[in-house]
């Protein structure tokens, strides 16, 4: 293989999922998790450079041609979009969007049109689109469970793990939205320009996971 691979991978806990897969594929992850001050970092006995970025940085890279794969949550694929192939649910960072109430509150049981806080207005947008709802979607930088509180909104969607925040505010989820988890993707043009390269890294990938499962 004479082609180095490049791979965009998201900042936190993605990274830290990711580097344990590649380190039980047999990689040395090493220059990764002591980067110093480099902002690309050499797999040594993998022809793979790791470049970590924020999550949407991750799809512009991949989608641009910056990096050929990338690592990224659904979550930021929902609501960010792109062109590029998603090739594996990497099963780590699992986790789910939500709706989500006052608890109590009769969400369905009014004819005006809701409020919904979101941080993903995409994802909020079409998931009541598909139930043919007109809804006003408030943008929330920060914490989104404070705009039912403040009777800013009469729910919210946002990313539910344990539903643990939730409960401490008086929220209640009441209907999930969608499933999301790590996604493995490809640049569309790497894909052919680099296939027995990529086949490859997506084969010790599966395999892994099979493993794993």
């Amino acid at each position: 293989m004479s082609e180095r691979l490049r791979i965009a991978l998201t900042k936190g806990r993605l990274q830290d999922k990711s580097l344990e897969l590649f380190e039980s594929m047999g990689l040395d992850c090493s220059p990764v998790r002591n980067p110093g001050r480099r902002l690309i970092h050499a797999i040594p006995n993998y022809p793979l450079d790791a470049v970590l970025a924020k999550a949407s940085d991750v799809i512009t890279y991949v989608e641009h041609g910056a990096c050929d794969l990338g690592v990224v949550g659904k979550d930021t694929i929902l609501e960010k979009g792109g062109a590029f192939y998603e090739v594996l649910d990497l099963d780590f960072g699992c986790c789910r969007f939500a709706l989500a109430v006052k608890k109590g509150s009769d969400f369905y049981g009014t004819y005006k049109t809701r409020r919904i806080a979101s941080k993903y207005p995409n994802v909020t947008r079409a998931f009541f689109e598909g139930k043919g709802m007109d809804v006003d979607i408030i943008k929330i930088e920060g914490s989104v469970e404070l705009a039912p509180i403040l009777d800013l909104a009469d729910g919210i969607v946002d990313i539910v793990e344990t539903g643990a925040t939730l409960k401490e505010n008086g929220l209640e989820p009441i209907e999930d939205v969608a499933q999301v988890s790590a996604r493995l993707i490809v640049n569309t043009a790497s894909m052919k320009l680099y296939k027995s390269e990529i086949t490859d890294f997506l084969f010790r990938v599966e395999r892994k996971l099979g493993e794993q499962a």
